[in-house]
């Protein structure tokens, strides 16, 4: 089996991978252990959206808002991607005080209705998720495996680093005086 290519993911890679899926795992800490539980999800730049039911997760998130969210997309055992979010957890209500929180918990709603159309409305496949939520993003980090073959960075031409050279050998000459 050939060795596989470990990477970093950019930031624009994450974002990608964050918008293109919509199930992922929100971990958080519940009585000193971590927990995760899966969730489905819309991204929007700055957020996650989604929503659950009363229980015991958004009991523990009253206490510790801080959170992770991992999204992972798997193709084999050494041909993956995966996506860390890291950020705080939000209760979104349509009946805030702040009219900024009124309209982040509207765009929630609404953008969670592009992957469950009924989302809170007549026909809900799970009506007891009545609670929106979003993540609002403090880091994101991604890394990703790759058994196929990667072509390995051609370094700058000869010439290039020649000229280079000469330009940095001025710079240090009209520095001296």
């Amino acid at each position: 089996m050939k060795a596989p290519h470990f990477t970093h993911l950019t930031a624009a890679e994450c974002r990608t991978l964050l918008r293109r899926n919509t199930v992922g795992r929100l971990a958080f800490l519940n009585h000193n252990e971590v927990d995760i539980e899966p969730i489905h999800y819309v991204f929007d730049g700055k957020w996650l959206f989604g929503r659950t039911s009363a229980g015991t997760k958004l009991h523990a998130l009253s206490h510790s808002p801080y959170v992770a969210f991992e999204i992972d997309e798997v193709h084999g055992v050494f041909d993956w991607s995966s996506v860390v979010v890291h950020g705080t957890y939000y209760i979104l209500r349509d009946d805030a005080t702040s009219p900024s929180d009124r309209r982040t918990a509207a765009r929630a709603r609404s953008l969670l209705r592009n992957i469950v159309p009924e989302t809170l409305r007549a026909g809900d496949p799970v009506p007891f998720r009545q609670v929106v939520f979003g993540v609002y993003i403090a880091r994101v980090e991604g890394r990703a495996a790759s058994s196929k073959d990667v072509k390995p960075q051609r370094p700058p031409s000869r010439v290039r680093r020649t000229r280079q050279s000469r330009l940095k050998a001025a710079a240090r000459r009209a520095a001296r005086g």
